[in-house]
């Protein structure tokens, strides 16, 4: 009898079979890249001690490009971008400093996790998107993606005016010690975000618990230090067919630094700060225009300074030779206006003015910053 038929027959099936499997799991994965190319100056930088920084110009870019797979109530994702692998704020990269004559590029995973969505709870593990609601990033960076648990419970209501809450927790770590998980350095989180309908209204009270922190990133710190920060944060739609948010957050921590003696005497009480937001538009739709004005007063231990956003000042540790920006103690304003050329690109310029709140030394540290970005969306 001859075989040759029959086997060709069942490999053609096969084939088949494995094209159908493969186009499945393809079906399944939504793919992401993005680039920015970015000009940026900035002047009047004054020092601790009163001399000025020189005038800088740059020229940056940065790269991003992820997948995620999703089935029924599963995902997984992950996303790699370019930057300081030590520098968790800033994925941007300067053209022609430290690359070694045109050298490879420093590249790592700022995603990799585990997601569970089903219905009303969501949960995931592994290293994500920062998951508490917030305004802006004068808090937390959207450069830096928490490594831990992340549940979080909708409870959708039949009320005229509250339409859904949202009850968010996480457990995230910071920096793993090798011993009992409350020896880390860790960040906890809880939030109620309370939701009109409409979506005209929101309000998310939360409460964030950072403990056994180092003074300093990178290693070079000579002390730790706990965070216990209340905070009340807000969005508002005034106008129902407009495009325009109101946007306030309020931070107090409530930690007791007075005994600490590591701690300068003109700083242990600047633990308060809040910021206020006002913007009109949209962006990602061709011919689309944005405005966004927002103001800052951040005293010293509102915030984890290395956490957040180091995009409004030149302020940072590398006295301490960390690259890591040090965005508290200081009250300022950004100015955003932003036009999208077509659904994929935008252009986007930044104003930035600051000073600081309490002088580390004979003077208060300033700085001003302008920015001109082209974001491309492949």
């Amino acid at each position: 009898m001859n075989y040759k038929p029959i086997f060709c027959f069942l490999l053609l099936i096969f084939s088949i079979d494995l094209n159908a499997q493969i186009d499945s799991i393809l079906s399944r994965i939504t793919f992401e890249m993005d680039y920015r190319f970015r000009v940026e100056q900035d002047w009047n930088s004054v020092k601790s001690d009163g001399t000025l920084r020189d005038n800088r110009s740059r020229l940056r870019y940065r790269l991003r490009t992820g997948a995620t797979y999703e089935k029924n109530w599963y995902a997984f994702g992950l996303r790699i971008r370019t930057g300081d692998p030590n520098k968790q704020q800033d994925p941007q990269l300067t053209l022609g400093k430290g690359l070694k004559e045109f050298g490879t590029l420093p590249i790592g995973f700022e995603k990799a996790f585990f997601q569970i969505e089903k219905k009303t709870f969501k949960a995931w593990f592994g290293k994500n998107t920062y998951p508490f609601e917030k305004n802006n990033e004068l808090f937390w960076s959207d450069n830096v993606f928490p490594e831990g648990i992340m549940v979080q419970k909708q409870i959708n209501l039949q009320s005229n005016f509250l339409n859904k809450i949202k009850l968010t927790a996480g457990h995230f770590i910071i920096a793993s010690n090798n011993t009992s998980f409350f020896d880390d350095a860790y960040f906890q989180g809880l939030q109620t975000s309370l939701i009109s309908t409409g979506e005209r209204v929101k309000v998310f009270p939360s409460i964030y618990f950072l403990r056994n922190i180092p003074d300093i990133p990178d290693g070079s710190h000579s002390f730790l230090l706990n965070y216990t920060i209340m905070h009340f944060g807000t969005k508002i739609k005034p106008l129902k067919d407009k495009l325009l948010r109101v946007k306030f957050d309020y931070y107090h921590n409530i930690e007791n630094y007075a005994q600490n003696n590591n701690i300068l005497s003109s700083l242990v009480d600047q633990k308060s700060g809040y910021t206020l937001g006002l913007q009109y538009g949209k962006k990602g739709t061709k011919s689309d225009w944005f405005f966004k004005v927002t103001y800052g007063n951040l005293e010293r231990y509102s915030v984890l300074d290395y956490m957040a956003q180091n995009d409004w000042a030149r302020w940072d540790y590398s006295s301490f030779n960390s690259p890591d920006g040090r965005l508290s103690n200081f009250q300022g304003a950004e100015f955003v206006v932003a036009y999208s050329l077509t659904d994929k690109i935008t252009l986007v310029s930044k104003y930035y003015i600051v000073e600081q709140l309490i002088p580390y030394g004979t003077s208060k540290e300033t700085g001003q910053r302008i920015r001109f970005d082209i974001d491309i969306k492949i």
